[in-house]
């Protein structure tokens, strides 16, 4: 059969993925890349705690303990060549902006609405059977005079969807928004975790709906196709693996992310679905409707599989525990915090790293999630330094009605290996100072960490310019310094100000120091000088046009030493206070 107008017709035999212009299909992730390993505990607040192990941990992790492949901020992991294909749950939220209403108090028939131009029309309707999405509001207020109207707060919406991801973190630790409407889940090796992955989605959806937000749920291969699916309001479906194409065949063509012209020029040709768009041929398709059509036809049918951006990277390591009882004392948090610690820190003693960055996120039963981070000069994985770090930070949570999920992740580590300090009687005088060195900087590393929780901590280091302001650079307190022979080439200042001062200056001759100084309204006498030091600008950097300056280091008849220069000459010269001596 072939269209009229646009000459679509379909090819006998040939498989979408074979032809010509096709996307290769989608390759899953390798097993072997990284592995995700979780078991959840129960503990109420009265109770003790069970001693601490490696199976109370869950972590991501790849070989050795090191950050899975592409686990950073805004990519999931790559996709390498394997028989079993990656899984995703997606969790369409289509009734967002209401459920936020009646999460806020409102109740009877709710009307959303906003103003496109002159024109105020509906984006959602509760309760009010028969109202449609961009109908007007003048309409349904004399169709309903007694709804509830307010107007659409994308903000609003927007925040809380993400504090719904961030409580979604507790099945997968990719959790990526859709469009904005949805959230999208990786569930690659942790549905056996929740006993299976119909057993997730249901525990996803209530746990939703516990929050008030009514959520639909699918599980596929690729996003797109779960998205696509959970959009058309399949609930509860699990495709199985590799029935991407099959099940989004039937689908409406308006779950897709196209331009509503593009749906409509398509259902005006008799394609209304997307098996049906998905037969014909794709050159006449491209040159008609763009590559953007085929790109989200493909994605759907999970030929081609895009990459989520997840709300949070991927820890390296992670230990959680969740709770019977939710947790409000603060010995009760402390009591959990301790024992995550032990357990966080035996995992990373056994990954033979030590943690740079420890992040702490409880969650609340209302559905809030609190973090808290700390950050050390060394790598550790000492829970007892780390409980103390934490000790003043646990002080900022708020736990409301409590805590029902508190995990520790570790979501910067290095390699970390034993000091060896020599051997008692032994003679090893070299391996006696080596380690008594290491001890020593791993002591005040630990004293940095305790005064960073307080104050801000650095120390200066050379760098490559010659402009006062930019000779040094703040590095970490912990991080050592080596300091060229020759820096710096003449006396500095003991203190640089940040912005100069202009100052009001007399000298004897035009390029001759200066014989008085005059700061705001006070003239000062110059017993002596030094100088000039001149610094030329740096040609060689694309910065806007600067003048050369003459520094001279001074001291006033009062007994300051002050560090002044000079820039311009003759009647153009203007001079500034930079520093003190």
């Amino acid at each position: 059969m072939t269209l009229p107008g646009l000459g679509l017709g379909d090819g006998p035999g040939v498989a979408p993925a074979a032809r010509r212009g096709a996307l290769p299909p989608c390759t899953p992730h390798q097993e072997a890349a990284a592995s995700w390993t979780s078991v959840s505990l129960t503990l109420s607040e009265g109770g003790a705690l069970p001693p601490p192990s490696d199976s109370v941990e869950n972590s991501w992790r790849g070989p050795g303990g090191a950050t899975p492949p592409g686990g950073g901020a805004g990519a999931a992991p790559p996709q390498a060549t394997s028989a079993a294909p990656r899984r995703h749950l997606a969790l369409a939220l289509p009734r967002l902006p209401v459920d936020r209403l009646r999460r806020g108090g409102v109740q009877g028939p709710v009307v959303v609405w906003r103003g496109v131009g002159s024109r105020r029309e509906v984006v959602l309707a509760g309760d009010l059977p028969g109202v449609c999405p961009g109908q007007a509001l003048s309409d349904v207020r004399a169709m309903v005079p007694e709804a509830v109207v307010v107007e659409w707060d994308q903000a609003a919406d927007a925040a809380w969807r993400e504090e719904l991801a961030l409580w979604a973190l507790r099945f997968s630790p990719l959790v990526a928004l859709a469009g904005g409407d949805a959230l999208v889940l990786d569930v690659t090796g942790v549905a056996h975790l929740f006993g299976g992955e119909a057993a997730l989605l249901g525990r996803a959806v209530g746990g939703l709906a516990r929050l008030g937000a009514g959520a639909v749920g699918v599980v596929a291969d690729a996003p797109a196709a779960a998205l696509a699916l959970a959009r058309a309001g399949r609930g509860g479906l699990v495709v199985a693996p590799g029935g991407d194409a099959a099940a989004v065949a039937e689908l409406p063509l308006s779950v897709l992310p196209v331009a509503p012209e593009v749906v409509v020029a398509l259902s005006r040709m008799g394609l209304r679905r997307l098996g049906e768009v998905r037969r014909q041929p794709r050159a006449p398709l491209a040159r008609r409707f763009g590559q953007a059509l085929l790109r989200a036809l493909d994605e759907a049918a999970g030929e081609l599989c895009a990459p989520i951006s997840p709300l949070r990277p991927p820890p390296e390591l992670e230990a959680a525990r969740e709770f019977l009882e939710p947790l409000i004392t603060r010995e009760a948090i402390d009591v959990a915090v301790a024992a995550l610690l032990g357990a966080l820190c035996r995992r990373l003693e056994a990954a033979g790293r030590g943690a740079r960055r420890v992040v702490l996120r409880a969650h609340r039963v209302d559905g809030r999630v609190q973090e808290l981070a700390v950050g050390t000069g060394l790598a550790v994985r000492d829970p007892a330094h780390l409980g103390r770090l934490f000790e003043q930070r646990l002080e900022r949570l708020e736990p409301g009605f409590g805590f029902d999920r508190i995990a520790l992740l570790a979501e910067a580590t290095e390699r970390m290996a034993g000091v060896q300090s020599g051997f008692a009687g032994g003679g090893m005088q070299a391996g006696v100072a080596g380690g008594a060195g290491a001890l020593r900087r791993e002591e005040l590393a630990r004293l940095f960490d305790r005064l960073g929780q307080r104050v801000q901590l650095w120390r200066l280091a050379p760098a490559t310019r010659h402009w006062p302001e930019r000779e040094v650079r703040r590095v970490a307190a912990t991080e050592p310094v080596a300091v060229p022979a020759g820096w710096p080439r003449a006396p500095r200042p003991v203190r640089l100000l940040r912005r100069p001062v202009e100052l009001g200056a007399m000298a004897l001759l035009p390029d001759a120091p200066p014989s008085l100084l005059r700061i705001g309204r006070d003239s000062h006498r110059v017993r002596a000088a030094e100088g000039p030091e001149r610094l030329e600008p740096e040609w060689w950097r694309p910065s806007p046009p600067r003048r050369a300056r003459d520094y001279y280091r001074v001291e006033l008849a009062s007994g300051a030493r002050l560090w002044v220069c000079r820039v311009g000459f003759g009647a153009e010269a203007r001079w500034f206070l930079h520093g003190y001596l």
